[in-house]
């Protein structure tokens, strides 16, 4: 069976320059472990191949029960140089919610 994420969990996004920054945070606790074994950062970096240029580097944050995720070169140049309708890439967070899983 398959889910997408955003039935699992919730996302913000975040810019440093052309760095993205976004986290992923289950609505119940007891799908972190899921997440953890599911959305690894070779599994985002696939599904955000066509936005996402440099690596992806995922850090768990258990105490919180979430997640980020570090996409470097996702921003078109950053906030000042990108010609991008969403130079923050706000609506980005959405595209990782679309992300499937099997579980």
């Amino acid at each position: 069976m398959k889910k997408k994420l955003y039935e699992l969990a919730h996302s913000r996004a975040g810019d440093k320059g052309n760095t993205l920054i976004l986290s992923l945070i289950p609505y119940d606790e007891k799908d972190y472990e899921l997440l953890r074994e599911k959305a690894t950062a070779e599994k985002v970096k696939e599904h955000l191949t066509e936005i996402v240029d440099g690596n992806i580097i995922r850090y768990e944050v258990p105490n919180i029960s979430a997640f980020q995720f570090v996409c470097h070169h996702a921003l078109l140049g950053g906030v000042t140089t990108s010609l991008s309708m969403d130079t923050h890439g706000k609506s980005l967070s959405y595209a990782l919610l679309g992300m499937e899983i099997e579980i």
